[in-house]
């Protein structure tokens, strides 16, 4: 948020009232509610992971100024990954200090080139570079702000928690684009830390619709955009069969003529709230046996719904095929089915191995660069991610689309010899004849 806030003139009102209309206009009129760190002790950190613009400045900004302002001759440690950051974006940046205590009306210098900020009641801040750790030895803080804490390697953190020695106790507020480093996953997993998430959206009234629009065209559904949009530690883990870089690597935005396509379902034992999903993906192949997810459909419904969820994309992507694995639930997938549309084309297909021996074919293909994602599917790519030797659960979207790649990869050998004697219509992209003038299935002239 970026916002000047107007103020009762001085002259009309004393400083104490100016003040506290200042801040009730914040809390009541401005702030979302999770800009507003609890004004408690309940919490020692206060971790704002959000997305940028979301925000992250004006509410870290508020709170210190806050802090400083209610008792004189308190001191605060600012600090970022740079003295440049820290002077540019926390100092002086159209939502940092500087401008909240001009509001205020406390400030009574600043000494940019020293990096501090003094109050009218004595109150001291002072800017840090998280570059140079050994500069937060000497001083003692009630309290601070670390801004992109993520993006530091935590020594300026150590020697700043050793420097808080000062009030009965003291806090720190953090505000950071989340990055699985080890710090931030420390910082997450303590009881006196309190986190608020949110992502760049959430402040969609205080920034440019043309913007976001770029920033969503961009970014959606992406590693970078989870992280930088909408503020998700997205993480590795090791042993995993896929990792974050592969995905990300195998992305695209649209598929080559593709000369098969199927449907699988890995369905749920159960229906209910507390049930499995159902998983649901849509897979096609092309005839350089390059592999492309087109579609992860995977749902919480009953039986009846997920069945017609499947048939419309069988229709929707003009499948060859819906497979689906019988295991639990034995001939009621077909039942299912046949019920919604009594012509679908279905295969049953069983595990007689266990998941991990037949998923690494499948990551394998990512590893070769023939496995791709037509677009972002979170869910589905936080299981990949997650899923190794040693994981126990049941990865309902990733059970749906190791079967349908390998469907595809089972049925390739003779699907590419035909497809050698098949052109593709680039109007509907479905296979034609090489010595045909004419798409048969749309009328298109081909060769235009």
């Amino acid at each position: 948020m970026t916002e000047t806030l107007s103020k009762p003139s001085l002259n009309e009102y004393s400083q104490a009232e100016v003040i506290a209309a200042r801040r009730a206009l914040w809390q009541a009129d401005l702030a979302r509610p999770n800009q507003l760190p609890p004004e408690s002790s309940d919490w020692n950190t206060f971790v704002a992971l959000a997305g940028r613009g979301w925000g992250k400045t004006r509410t870290a900004a508020e709170w210190l100024a806050w802090q400083a302002i209610l008792t004189g001759g308190t001191r605060w440690a600012v600090v970022a990954p740079t003295f440049g950051d820290v002077r540019d974006t926390c100092a002086e940046g159209p939502s940092g200090l500087i401008a909240v205590l001009n509001e205020y009306g406390v400030l009574a210098n600043y000494n940019r080139s020293m990096g501090e900020i003094l109050l009218t009641n004595k109150s001291r801040i002072k800017l840090f570079s998280g570059a140079e750790p050994d500069r937060l030895r000497g001083p003692n803080f009630h309290g601070g702000w670390f801004d992109e804490l993520a993006s530091m390697d935590g020594a300026a953190f150590d020697q700043y928690k050793f420097a808080l020695r000062l009030g009965s106790h003291p806090q720190t507020v953090i505000t950071t684009t989340p990055r699985p480093t080890k710090l931030i996953k420390g910082l997450l997993k303590q009881d006196t830390t309190l986190v608020v998430r949110g992502s760049t959206f959430d402040n969609a009234a205080n920034l440019a619709p043309a913007a976001l629009a770029e920033l969503r065209l961009r970014y959606e559904g992406t590693r970078l955009g989870r992280q930088e949009l909408y503020g998700e530690v997205v993480d590795d883990v090791e042993g995993a069969l896929w990792n974050r870089d592969l995905i990300e690597a195998s992305r695209v935005t649209e598929t080559p003529p593709l000369i098969r396509v199927v449907v699988a379902i890995d369905p749920a034992v159960t229906s209910g709230e507390n049930s499995d999903e159902t998983g649901i993906v849509v897979a096609g192949i092309t005839s350089d046996q390059h592999y492309y997810v087109l579609e992860d459909l995977s749902c919480k419904e009953n039986p009846e719904q997920w069945a017609r969820i499947a048939v419309d994309a069988y229709h929707r992507h003009k499948a060859d095929r819906i497979v689906g694995e019988t295991n639990n639930g034995g001939d009621m997938i077909e039942l299912l089915l046949r019920q919604v549309d009594p012509t679908v084309s279905f295969r049953k297909v069983t595990a007689t191995r266990g998941k991990i021996m037949r998923a690494e074919p499948v990551a394998s293909l990512w590893e070769q660069a023939r496995g791709h994602l037509v677009g972002g599917f979170p869910a589905l790519e936080d299981q990949m991610a997650n899923y190794t030797i040693a994981s126990t659960d049941s990865p309902d979207h990733l059970d749906a689309m190791v079967w349908a790649i390998t469907e595809l990869m089972s049925g390739a050998s003779s699907i590419i010899g035909l497809s050698n004697l098949a052109q593709f219509c680039t109007a509907c992209r479905m296979p034609v004849s090489k010595t045909a003038t004419v798409c048969p299935h749309c009328q298109t002239k081909l060769g235009e």
